[in-house]
C-alpha cells in the first residue's frame, strides 16, 4: 500500500474512532455502577457529558483547526484523546471518569471536520462524494461495533476498551491530514459562519438528526420496551442497520458524484422519511430488524449528502463550515430522543410518524439554504462608474 493510500486510510480510521468512543460506554453501565458505587443516572453522565461538550465545541473547532493548521491540530487532538482515554480507564472515582469523558468529547469535536476537510483537498472534486461515502462507512462501523466491543470489555475488564482506544489514537496521531496554519487575516472565525445560509443548512441538519437520521434510538426502544426483544437481539438488530450503512456508503458516494448533493437533498430525504415511517410496520423483532436494514442504508445516504455539503459549501473554511453544521446535527441527536421516546412508548406508529415528519422540516430549511447559495453564486459585483 502506498504512503498516499495509507494516509487516506488513516483519515478513514479517524472516522471510526469518534462514533466508537461515543457509544462504547453504553453496555458498561452495570459494571460502572458497581465500580463507582453510583446510580444509572449518575453513570449516564459519562455519556451525556461526552456529547454536550462535543456538540458545543463543534461550533468553532473546525475554524480553530483551519487557523492553526489541520496537521498540527489533528495530531494534538489525537494525543489529547489518547490521554483522556487513559484517564477514563484509570479514574479513581465517578467525577474523574465523567471529566475525562468530557475531555474526550471536546477532542472528538476536532476530528471529523478536519479529516473531511483534508480529504476534500486530497482527492479530485469529481471523486469527493465517494470519499465521503467511504468515510461514512467507517463511521457506521464505529457506531455499530462500539456497543459490541463495549459489551465484551464489560464482561472482562471495561478499562480495556479505553486503553485500546488510546493506543489507536496514538497510532493515528502519526498520520494527520495535510494543512498548514493560516494567516490571522485569512477571514477565519465564527462570525462569517453566522449567516442565513449556514444557519438554515444547520437547521436542516438539526431536524434530520432529530428525525430520520437519529431514529436508531427509537428502534432500540421499541425493540426492547414494546416488542420485548432481548438486549442481545436488539444490539444485533441495531448492528445490522449500521452494517447496511457501511455497505451502502461507497455506493451513495458514487451516486453523489454522479448527480450532485444539491439535486439529491430532497429526493433522498423523502426516501428517508418513507423508510422511517415504514418502521411502524415492524410488529415483531424480525420485521423491525428487516425494516431497519433499509432504514440504516437511507440514514447513510442522508449523512453522506450533508457531510459533503458541509465540506464544500465554504472552500475558504472547509473545516469550520463542516464543524458548525455538525454541531446542529448532534444537538438534534440529543433533542430527538428526549422528545420522541415518550411518544413511541405509547404508540410506535405515532412516534415513527413524527420522526419522519421532521424530515419535511429538514427539506424546507435545506431548500431555502441552497436557494441562497445559488443566488450568491450568480451575483456579480457592480462595475465602478
Amino acid at each position: 500500500m502506498s504512503g498516499f493510500s495509507l494516509r487516506r486510510l488513516a483519515l478513514y480510521a479517524g472516522g471510526f474512532l469518534g462514533p466508537f468512543g461515543t457509544v462504547v460506554i453504553v453496555p458498561m453501565f452495570p459494571e460502572l455502577r458497581t465500580e463507582f458505587g453510583a446510580s444509572s443516572s449518575a453513570v449516564g453522565l459519562g455519556f451525556s457529558l461526552y456529547l454536550v461538550p462535543f456538540a458545543l465545541t463543534l461550533l468553532f473547532s473546525g475554524t480553530v483547526g483551519e487557523r492553526y493548521g489541520r496537521r498540527r491540530t489533528v495530531r494534538a487532538t489525537y494525543i489529547v484523546y489518547a490521554l483522556a482515554s487513559l484517564a477514563v480507564a484509570a479514574a479513581p472515582g465517578l467525577w474523574t471518569f465523567v471529566a475525562a469523558r468530557a475531555v474526550q468529547g471536546v477532542a472528538n469535536a476536532f476530528i471529523t471536520p478536519l479529516l473531511l476537510a483534508g480529504l476534500a483537498e486530497m482527492v479530485p472534486e469529481e471523486r469527493f462524494g465517494r470519499e465521503v461515502g467511504i468515510y461514512s462507512s467507517f463511521q457506521a462501523v464505529g457506531g455499530g461495533l462500539g456497543p459490541i466491543v463495549g459489551g465484551l470489555a464489560a464482561d472482562t475488564s471495561w478499562q480495556g476498551a479505553f486503553i485500546g482506544t488510546a493506543v489507536v489514537a496514538m497510532v493515528l496521531a502519526a498520520m494527520p491530514p495535510d494543512g498548514a496554519p493560516r494567516p490571522a487575516d485569512a477571514g477565519l472565525g465564527l462570525r462569517p459562519l453566522l449567516n442565513r445560509r449556514m444557519v438554515l443548512l444547520g437547521t436542516s441538519f438539526f431536524f434530520a438528526a432529530a428525525g430520520p437520521i437519529g431514529v436508531a434510538v427509537l428502534v432500540g426502544v421499541v425493540a426492547r420496551d414494546v416488542l420485548g426483544v432481548s438486549g442481545t437481539a436488539a444490539g444485533f438488530m441495531l448492528f445490522g442497520g449500521a452494517m447496511s450503512a457501511m455497505v451502502m456508503g461507497p455506493v451513495w458516494g458514487w451516486v453523489l458524484d454522479r448527480f450532485g448533493a444539491r439535486r439529491l437533498v430532497t429526493p433522498v430525504m423523502l426516501f428517508a422519511m418513507a423508510a422511517t415511517a415504514a418502521l411502524a410496520l415492524g410488529r415483531t423483532g424480525w420485521t423491525l430488524g428487516a425494516l431497519w436494514l433499509l432504514g440504516g442504508a437511507t440514514v447513510a445516504f442522508v449523512v453522506v449528502i450533508f457531510q459533503s455539503l458541509g465540506a464544500t459549501i465554504m472552500p475558504e473554511n472547509r473545516g469550520g463550515a463542516l464543524s458548525f453544521l455538525l454541531s446542529f446535527r448532534f444537538l438534534g441527536h440529543a433533542a430527538g430522543p428526549a422528545t420522541l421516546i415518550p411518544v413511541v412508548e405509547r404508540s410506535a406508529a405515532v412516534g415513527f410518524g413524527l420522526a419522519a415528519g421532521l424530515g419535511g422540516l429538514s427539506i424546507g430549511a435545506a431548500a431555502m439554504a441552497l436557494r441562497l447559495t445559488r443566488r450568491s453564486a450568480t451575483a456579480r459585483p457592480e462595475t465602478p462608474q
